[in-house]
């Protein structure tokens, strides 16, 4: 009994592995060299994983958000610092080059994922 347990037991955990929630990737600040007002960044995420930068901004400004990947397989996501998405730059949009007016000051999250399998990709972002 105990043995079929444990079985289904690792069966369920393969599955949420598999099937559910995405895991995370790497978390970091973008920070703009001096006097400049872009950065792009290189990275890579497994099927899966999310990767998520953030950026400081103040409401009014602008930023553009682009990201490019060698097989097209690599989207993004921007929460405001509310934990709102922002138009455009949704959950389900798969966007990959927004500019957006920011409606608010703080954190700004970018959330990096591959759109089919592993995702090779570099970010750019500029805040004017």
């Amino acid at each position: 009994m105990h043995r079929k347990l444990g079985v289904w037991f690792l069966i369920g955990l393969f599955a949420i592995g598999s099937f559910g929630f995405p895991s995370d990737g790497v978390t970091k600040r973008i920070k703009f060299a001096n006097g400049k007002s872009s950065a792009t960044i290189a990275g890579a995420v497994i099927r899966g994983d999310l990767d998520t930068y953030l950026v400081g901004a103040r409401a009014g400004q602008r930023m553009t958000v682009r990201v490019t990947a060698l097989e097209d397989n690599a989207a993004f996501s921007v929460k405001r610092p509310d934990g709102e998405f922002l138009d455009g730059a949704g959950e389900m949009d798969d966007a990959t080059n927004v500019v957006l007016s920011l409606p608010k000051d703080g954190d700004y999250r970018i959330v990096v994922g591959g759109t089919r399998g592993n995702a090779s990709y570099k970010l750019t972002v500029a805040i004017k």
